[in-house]
């Protein structure tokens, strides 16, 4: 289980097809702390560490369904992912719980400066019943981007804006966003429950 506070925003060094899988090595700060099997969330996505290398460095393998239905397919050298390690049981929840298991990709549809902070909006499929399931988004409610906890603005039943603060932005890959920028989502799990037990009733 993760927070959806990230801890660095990572460079790819290197990607690696192997018939359906994909290797990705990435440099990180922490990387020297890492073992092997460890749990670390890649924009947003449980990924399971297989190896350790020198630099800072190891690598994951994302297997075809997690490139399918994540951004992580997408991924170029260069580009930076934002790594969270697992939850500690006895930490602060200073996020929200966020599993590390992502439910769709969504679009960067507009990029608006709010003096100071600023606002990015994104669109997602919609689905009719996967909305009934829970997998939408709530007016001040909880969503994973990429990894980080937000809050949502201006929930549409297909879109909603979030508001990035100057930390945030240069802490994560929220930097590089632009229009048209392909991001993970995952949706708030409590909503998810409520909506299957409320089907149920």
């Amino acid at each position: 289980m993760f927070s959806g506070i990230v801890e660095d925003a990572a460079r790819v060094v290197a990607l690696r097809g192997d018939r359906d899988n994909l290797h990705i090595t990435l440099q990180c700060s922490f990387a020297n702390e890492l073992h092997i099997d460890q749990s670390v969330a890649h924009n947003g996505v449980c990924l399971t560490v297989v190896e350790l290398l020198p630099d800072n460095c190891y690598t994951v393998t994302a297997i075809r369904e997690t490139l399918d239905r994540s951004n992580l397919g997408l991924l170029r050298e260069g580009d930076l992912v934002n790594l969270e390690r697992s939850m500690k049981i006895d930490g602060r929840l200073d996020g929200h719980i966020v599993q590390g298991h992502v439910d769709c990709t969504a679009e960067c549809t507009a990029i608006e400066d709010a003096d100071g902070s600023t606002y990015f909006t994104f669109r997602y499929p919609f689905d009719a019943e996967m909305a009934r399931r829970g997998y939408v988004t709530v007016e001040k409610g909880s969503v994973t981007v990429n990894g980080v906890s937000l809050t949502v603005c201006d929930s549409e039943k297909d879109s909603f804006r979030v508001a990035i603060i100057p930390y945030t932005m240069e802490h994560t890959n929220f930097r590089d966003f632009r229009v048209g920028t392909r991001v993970n989502l995952e949706f708030d799990i409590i909503g998810k429950y409520i909506a299957r037990i409320s089907s149920l009733a």
